[in-house]
């Protein structure tokens, strides 16, 4: 699935009630509002706050998969391309970050397990 599958399944969703799209602000505080809810199970999952025992399990996966809805909310309001936008952003980061950190060495790269072997 594109990025602008996802962004037209979030329009066809939005666009059956008659309320659409939050205004800019609302959706800045939704996901705020979201970013609170991941950073809970965050700390929950790998942090030293574990969950009490009358708390529902939550998941990290479905608060990321909050956030994303709210983002392509967000970029479908503004009516940004956001996969135009992720290139954008990537030419940025390549560009700002390329001598950053430890590069690794090719040797590394292409070893078992590593993420170019998964096709990333």
């Amino acid at each position: 699935m594109t990025i602008q599958d996802m962004q037209q399944q979030v329009d066809a969703w939005i666009s059956q009630f008659e309320e659409g799209y939050f205004s800019p602000s609302t959706m800045i505080l939704r996901l705020a509002e979201e970013l609170g809810e991941l950073a809970r199970e965050v700390n929950h999952a790998f942090g030293e706050k574990p969950k009490k025992p009358t708390e529902p399990d939550g998941s990290v996966a479905m608060e990321l998969g909050d956030m994303l809805f709210v983002l392509i909310s967000f970029g479908n309001l503004l009516q940004l391309d956001l996969e135009q936008v992720f290139e954008m952003v990537m030419t940025k980061i390549r560009m700002r970050d390329q001598d950053r950190w430890t590069k690794k060495k090719s040797s590394e790269l292409n070893a078992p397990g590593t993420d170019d072997e998964k096709g990333g």
